[in-house]
């Protein structure tokens, strides 16, 4: 694609940055057939090659209006597109450097302002698990719109001190799934404790940085990004710890990007790479015990013909979702297959309560598939994909490491 960009773009790191990606993008739509939003409204401008011609001529000198930014806010930036692409385009850096670009440029009304003010200091916030745990405790009085989103209470269970053992790895503590799901780190430490894996929870680390990322602050995603860096790197630079371990896809993909969001910060670019070489997701710090971990598994305990829903994160963000799908095969879960495997569920963070009518309809859309198969549960990689999913369905829906855990012989 041929650019004119602008003086001001010309002069600036993340214009020239945004330009060659631009170059690499030939225009021809394959990306379309794949992405969610343009699946549901139809429109190009709602498509990545819409989002890219509108990113461009920003960058051109043109002023960008509240209709760009909306259609920048209804991407889910799943990078279904990114998968699909032909030429290599990193939409998903693109579209980044567009929606700066325009918050920048364009005011967004008070009530917008508020809402994402809202949603980023509440979920993040240390008032956030007294809050949820009374919306628990009242939930069959609340609106069902909100009990949609206010999961049932989940009791974590014990957990195995895991200090003896000679591996260890570091588990990202995060900042809602340990109040709405804290079952799922809970089955992580006794998964990982079955095979001979301790697992630490670093004090001063907290959420990776997704969510103010996604929600018009970046900078303070950036601060939480260096305070994330600064609790795990004595431990990574004592050789203490083996990885960084994920259990939530989305955190996964983002802390998996710290070097690239810091890429312009001499002091914590190198701390970011010693850090990003260390993470894993779950999955594939469980796939190498495959064999010896079935041993402690109760085949009878197992769903009968689960499904498995990658997120997007998982698949079209770090390319993992061959890994985990083997593995669970090998732990022996019988996969039940639908269509439409690649499409987003329509959560993808915050855009649930931002986006609600097209996160609605992805989501329907996609148990639609998944009810095709008829399985008696559905299991996922990331709490946002599994609180979404639930929302719409009596099916259960779980973390698969919940399912393997329940699966462990006593």
């Amino acid at each position: 694609m041929q650019t004119n960009l602008a003086e001001w773009a010309r002069k600036s790191e993340i214009g020239n940055e945004a330009d060659a990606i631009l170059r690499r993008c030939v225009h021809c739509g394959f990306c379309t057939a794949t992405c969610p939003t343009y699946q549901v409204l139809g429109d190009e401008l709602d498509g990545p090659r819409g989002r890219i011609y509108l990113i461009k001529e920003m960058l051109e000198g043109k002023e960008p209006t509240q209709a760009t930014q909306q259609h920048l806010d209804r991407c889910l930036t799943c990078r279904n597109c990114e998968t699909t692409c032909p030429s290599g385009v990193q939409y998903g850096h693109l579209v980044d450097i567009g929606r700066q670009l325009v918050e920048e440029k364009v005011q967004r009304p008070k009530l917008q302002q508020l809402q994402r003010l809202v949603l980023r200091k509440g979920l993040t916030s240390t008032l956030f698990a007294p809050a949820y745990r009374l919306g628990q405790s009242i939930r069959s009085w609340l609106p069902e719109s909100l009990q949609r989103k206010v999961l049932p209470l989940r009791e974590a269970g014990a957990v195995p001190v895991t200090r003896q053992h000679p591996r260890q790895v570091l588990i990202l503590s995060g900042c809602v799934q340990p109040t709405m799901m804290p079952t799922i780190d809970a089955a992580t430490i006794r998964v990982l404790d079955k095979i001979g894996i301790g697992t630490q929870v670093i004090q001063g680390a907290g959420c990776c940085g997704a969510l103010n990322f996604h929600l018009d602050d970046q900078q303070t995603a950036l601060k939480q990004m260096r305070l994330n860096i600064d609790a795990w790197l004595p431990w990574v630079e004592s050789d203490k710890i083996d990885a960084i371990v994920m259990n939530a896809s989305g955190c996964g993909a983002m802390v998996a990007e710290y070097a690239h969001h810091l890429r312009h910060d001499p002091i914590y670019l190198p701390k970011a790479q010693k850090i990003v070489a260390l993470v894993k997701d779950v999955a594939q710090i469980v796939a190498p015990h495959a064999d010896a971990l079935l041993k402690h598994i109760d085949a009878q305990r197992l769903p009968a013909r689960p499904a498995f829903h990658p997120p997007c994160t998982l698949q079209h963000w770090q390319g993992l979702r061959p890994l985990s799908e083997q593995l669970l095969t090998k732990l022996g879960f019988n996969l039940a297959p639908f269509n439409e495997t690649h499409l987003c569920c329509g959560s993808a963070g915050a855009y649930s309560v931002l986006q609600p009518e097209i996160s609605q309809s992805l989501r329907d859309r996609k148990l639609g598939n998944i009810d095709e198969a008829k399985p008696d549960m559905i299991m996922s990689s990331n709490i946002g994909c599994i609180g979404h999913l639930q929302s719409g369905t009596p099916t259960p829906v779980r973390h698969w490491i919940e399912v393997v855990d329940a699966a462990l012989r006593n």
